[in-house]
C-alpha cells in the first residue's frame, strides 16, 4: 500500500508526491484509510433498471447480449458514473458470467432472474468443470474494462468485481436464486471433499478473473458474496472462510479489495478475517457497530435502499445519521446496504450523492 504523510491532526495530507491522479481520488484514499476532502460515494447497481436510458437500451437488447457487447457495456458503465457524479465507476457486467466457460448453460429470464439449465447435482460433476481462460473465455469483459478505463475521466477509479466462490457455487447447485439453499447446504454437508474441490476450483477461477480485470485497468475490485448470509458462523468458518482467504491473498497487493455480503450481520468478524481492505456493510447492521466489529479496515455502506423512496428531509436525516456514526474517521465509503432498487427515482439518487458530498465536506 502506498504511504502518504499526514498532518498531525490527520485532517489533510501534507504532500502526495508519487501518487497518481487516480490514487489521489477520494475513493482510493478512503479505501486506503487516508484523509479525504469529503466522504466518497458510489452505488451497487449504479447502472440499472432505475435509469430510463438503461431501460430503453434493454428494450433493444437482452441482458447477456448487453454484457457481451463491450461498446455498450462501456457506455452503460461510464454514462451512469458521470450522470450521477459519484466517486467511482463500477464495471457493468454480472457475477454469473464466469459460469458459462465453466460449463453451465446460463440464461436470464425477464422477471425470473438467472436460470441455469444444467445445474451441478452430482459429485462427479465437480471433476468435469472446465478451466477458465479469462483472456479468451471472458475477453469481452476485459475489453469492457479497457474501454471504460480509457473513456472515464482520468481521476475517476473503475471498480471491477466477481461473485465469491460460495455464491457462485450456490447458483451452480440450485440452478438459480433460492430462498433456503437446501441443495447447496446438503451438498456442502454430505460431500465435504467434493465441496472443497468445488470451492478450490472456483477460488482459483475468481482469483484469476479479478487479477485479469486489474491488469486491464480496474483500480479496485469488489467480491460479492450475495448469498453467504444463509450460513451459520460455524459453517462459514469451515466451508467458506479458507477459500475467501485464498482468493484475497492471491490478488495484487496495493489494489483495494472490497468484501460484501447480504444478511451477514452474524458473520462480520469472520468475513473480516479473510483479509480485505474494505468491508461492505449491508443495512441490517448499524455502521458504527459494524465498523467496531470488523476492526481496523475501511468500511463501505450502508443506507437502506428503501430510504431513496422518502422525501429529501427524511433522506437527509438518515444520511446524516450514517455519517455521524462514521464520526469523520478515515476509511468510510458511502454506499447503499444493497443495490439500487429498480423503481427508484433517478432524482433521489442524484439527491443522495449531493447530500453525502455536502454533509461530509471537511
Amino acid at each position: 500500500m502506498m504511504a502518504l504523510e499526514t498532518s498531525p491532526s490527520g485532517a489533510q495530507p501534507l504532500h502526495d508526491k508519487g501518487l497518481s491522479l487516480l490514487d489521489r481520488s477520494p475513493f482510493m484514499l478512503a479505501c486506503r484509510r487516508l484523509p479525504v476532502p469529503y466522504t466518497p460515494i458510489w452505488l451497487m447497481r449504479q447502472a440499472g433498471r432505475y435509469m430510463p436510458e438503461y431501460r430503453e437500451l434493454r428494450e433493444k437488447i437482452g441482458f447477456l447480449e448487453l454484457c457481451k457487447n463491450p461498446e455498450l457495456a462501456c457506455q452503460v458503465t461510464v454514462s451512469a458514473a458521470e450522470r450521477l457524479g459519484v466517486d467511482a465507476a463500477i464495471l457493468f457486467a454480472d457475477i454469473l458470467l464466469v459460469l458459462e466457460p465453466l460449463g453451465f448453460e446460463l440464461a436470464f429470464s425477464r422477471g425470473e432472474g438467472p436460470v441455469i439449465a444444467n445445474p451441478l447435482r452430482t459429485v462427479d460433476r465437480v471433476s468435469t468443470l472446465r478451466h477458465v481462460d479469462c483472456g479468451t473465455d471472458l475477453g469481452y469483459v476485459l475489453q469492457t474494462v479497457r474501454m471504460a478505463r480509457m473513456a472515464l475521466p482520468a481521476g475517476l477509479p473503475l471498480i471491477g468485481f466477481s461473485g465469491a466462490p460460495f455464491t457462485l457455487a450456490s447458483y451452480m447447485i440450485e440452478g438459480g436464486a433460492s430462498r433456503h439453499f437446501t441443495r447447496t447446504k446438503a451438498f456442502m454437508l454430505q460431500e465435504p471433499e467434493a465441496w472443497d474441490g468445488l470451492m478450490v476450483h472456483l477460488s482459483k477461477t475468481v482469483t484469476e478473473y479479478l487479477c485479469a480485470q486489474i491488469t486491464n485497468g480496474a483500480q479496485a475490485v469488489q467480491i460479492f458474496d450475495s448469498w453467504v448470509g444463509c450460513l451459520s458462523p460455524g459453517d462459514y468458518r469451515t466451508f467458506v472462510l479458507p477459500h475467501m482467504t485464498r482468493v484475497i491473498a492471491g490478488l495484487p497487493r496495493g489494489v483495494p479489495v472490497i468484501h460484501f455480503g447480504v444478511g451477514t450481520a452474524s458473520l462480520l468478524e469472520l468475513m473480516a478475517q479473510a483479509g480485505s481492505d474494505v468491508m461492505g456493510l449491508d443495512f441490517h447492521v448499524e455502521l458504527d457497530e459494524g465498523w467496531r466489529r470488523v476492526g481496523d479496515v475501511a468500511v463501505q455502506g450502508n443506507l437502506d435502499p428503501a430510504f431513496l423512496f422518502t422525501d429529501r428531509r427524511s433522506l437527509t436525516a438518515r444520511i446524516k445519521r450514517i455519517l455521524d456514526q462514521a464520526e469523520g474517521r478515515v476509511g468510510h465509503i458511502f454506499n447503499l446496504g444493497h443495490g439500487v432498487l429498480p423503481t427508484t427515482s433517478v432524482d433521489s439518487v442524484l439527491a443522495l450523492v449531493e447530500i453525502v458530498h455536502d454533509l461530509s465536506r471537511r
